[in-house]
């Protein structure tokens, strides 16, 4: 099972220092994903809870981002080997040509290192500064991954939907992954994960309970069956929102929080259930923590 970590893009230390200072920590200590994430406000009246905390209030970090295609641009050039991934880009925030060619850019400059998380989106907010009426965003996620697939699959490319129109074009500059670099999504409705089981080579769940992510993986492997899709490439990667405690904190904690003797054991229960990677987005006061944090999980995943 690969370890992944995610890079302090977000929060008062973002910066380009810190950023190459643990991508190239990270290669160094063997990790195999660099990650980057997405937020696009820190609403002073939020009007949709946040799901990653208990009280529903966005942590401080999101006040400040880095955008993170930029970022993970930026790391590419300080590494040689790691994966770069999105967990993960929001959709309804771009028009999917214009992100087709960044994507592809990126996979180009890198050497072909691209892992391309997709999401939906959750703040009502978010939507609103985007323009974008949410209640459309499961007909614009099928008709977007439709543009991405033909930009990537066919030359010349085209498509016309109700959202998003493509003329007929030549897209010379193609992916180093071929067909695409892989896809996942962050995909928790039965409608998300039938379009995972469609276009979507691998998924990213977050705050899942072992057993609930177990189920819910079955499930998406039966659809992506059902589709018509070889499964036997499909894999998913955990999110490993982390917070490392001095004492146990027993029953009822949250997924990869805890002490050193629970997370150990969040990452072989993941192991076990077949995850084809943990990627670490570890709680940290300052770089100097960050960079310490890097070694210590890498040793709890054995």
């Amino acid at each position: 099972m690969r370890l992944g970590i995610h890079i302090p893009h977000m929060g008062p230390q973002a910066g380009p220092e810190a950023i190459t200072r643990v991508a190239t920590a990270a290669e160094t200590a063997g990790y195999e994903t660099l990650w980057t994430s997405e937020r696009l406000l820190f609403p002073v009246n939020p009007r949709t809870p946040y799901g990653g905390s208990r009280d529903g209030s966005l942590p401080d970090v999101c006040r400040r981002v880095i955008d993170p295609l930029d970022a993970l641009t930026f790391a590419a050039a300080s590494t040689k080997t790691m994966g770069l991934g999105t967990s993960v880009l929001v959709m309804p925030f771009y028009n999917p040509v214009v992100l087709g060619r960044r994507l592809t850019s990126i996979d180009v400059l890198s050497g072909g290192r691209l892992r391309v998380g997709l999401g939906q989106g959750w703040s009502i907010d978010e939507f609103e500064a985007a323009g974008i009426d949410p209640k459309t965003r499961g007909r614009r996620a099928d008709e977007f991954m439709q543009v991405l697939h033909a930009m990537w699959k066919d030359n010349p490319a085209e498509f016309k939907g109700k959202y998003y129109t493509l003329p007929k074009s030549h897209f010379d500059l193609r992916p180093v992954q071929q067909p695409h670099p892989p896809i996942y999504f962050a995909a928790f409705s039965p409608a998300s994960m039938k379009r995972l089981a469609i276009y979507g080579d691998g998924w990213l769940p977050v705050v899942i309970p072992v057993a609930a992510m177990k189920q819910m993986w079955a499930g998406i492997l039966s659809m992506a069956k059902e589709a018509g899709r070889d499964t036997s490439k499909m894999e998913f990667v955990v999110r490993a929102n982390t917070t490392v405690t001095d004492a146990p904190l027993g029953e009822g904690r949250r997924i990869f929080t805890g002490s050193r003797d629970e997370i150990r054991a969040d990452i072989a229960a993941c192991r076990d259930i077949g995850a084809a990677e943990v990627a670490f987005d570890p709680a940290f006061d300052n770089v100097d923590a960050f960079v310490g944090l890097l070694e210590m999980l890498r040793e709890l995943g054995g």
